[in-house]
């Protein structure tokens, strides 16, 4: 369900979760798409106990709120622990990670500009996953 040109509302229990093709236990939620507003596209990521996201860079900047659970985020070469509340800037290019700390679910929105953006994974599950793009430009990472 789109929104409509003069904006609208719906709720995160209704729009689809995708698994994250290169993460352990993560999905998305596209909260509001690349296609509907014209600046930045909304997601929300939850990634399960034991589960992350690995090292990868992206061609463009994320900033991020966590809602739920804790988390080791990892941006360049310094790690941080993240809880509900904390905010995450990502640059553009910068290699991070994610690895959920705990027993609860680690839940985070994430905006992003609208345009073309690459995923480039630094720790690569196999050789094909190494350089990928989504169909319109947009990646399944965070």
């Amino acid at each position: 369900m789109a929104f409509a040109r003069d904006g609208g509302v719906r709720h995160v229990r209704d729009l689809p979760r995708h698994p994250v093709a290169d993460g352990t236990g993560a999905t998305r939620q596209v909260l509001v798409g690349s296609d509907e507003a014209p600046h930045f596209a909304l997601r929300r990521f939850e990634i399960a106990p034991g589960g992350g996201m690995p090292l990868h860079a992206n061609a463009v900047e994320h900033e991020q709120l966590v809602l739920a659970g804790r988390a080791r985020v990892r941006i360049g070469d310094r790690e941080h622990e993240v809880e509900p509340g904390s905010v995450v800037y990502v640059p553009a290019g910068v290699p991070h990670a994610y690895r959920v700390v705990g027993t609860e679910p680690f839940a985070f929105l994430c905006a992003v500009p609208n345009g073309p953006d690459t995923v480039r994974l630094l720790e690569p599950r196999s050789a094909d996953q190494a350089a990928r793009k989504a169909p319109g430009g947009r990646t399944d990472g965070a």
